[in-house]
């Protein structure tokens, strides 16, 4: 798996667990990968029909009406595996678990049907590193 060539072809990052909250961790990243040209589309029931970064949220992966490329979650390890069944049902490209999140099953869930995973790194790190 070329990880560089996953974030070059990515347009759209669905960012499950995206939190309003501008000191959260995934607050930071989002908005890293948004100044980087990416959409960012925040996945979170507690702030479905707001907005975050200016854009709508969806409570979930299946409410969101466009395609999406890079599935990058901020949850839990053991609740991950639902999301990357959400992923699965949308056809995304790659599921990427934050650092610090390991789901070995949901992952071989993803794997099995054709999706890319990245487990326990950061995407705004990782993106950095290729691209400064």
């Amino acid at each position: 798996m070329d990880i560089k060539a996953i974030l070059e072809a990515a347009d759209t990052i669905a960012v499950v667990g995206l939190s309003s909250d501008p000191l959260r961790t995934s607050h930071w990243v989002a908005s890293y990968l948004k100044s980087r040209g990416y959409k960012i589309i925040p996945v979170n029931p507690k702030e479905a029909g707001n907005k975050i970064l200016g854009e709508r949220v969806y409570a979930d992966l299946i409410s969101v009406p466009e395609d999406v490329d890079i599935v990058n979650i901020f949850r839990r390890s053991e609740f991950v595996y639902p999301h990357v069944e959400e992923a699965v049902k949308i056809h995304a490209k790659a599921v990427w678990m934050q650092l610090g999140v390991n789901n070995e099953r949901a992952a071989r869930l993803a794997e099995d049907n054709g999706i890319a995973v990245i487990m326990n790194r950061c995407i705004a790190t990782t993106h950095s590193h290729f691209f400064g």
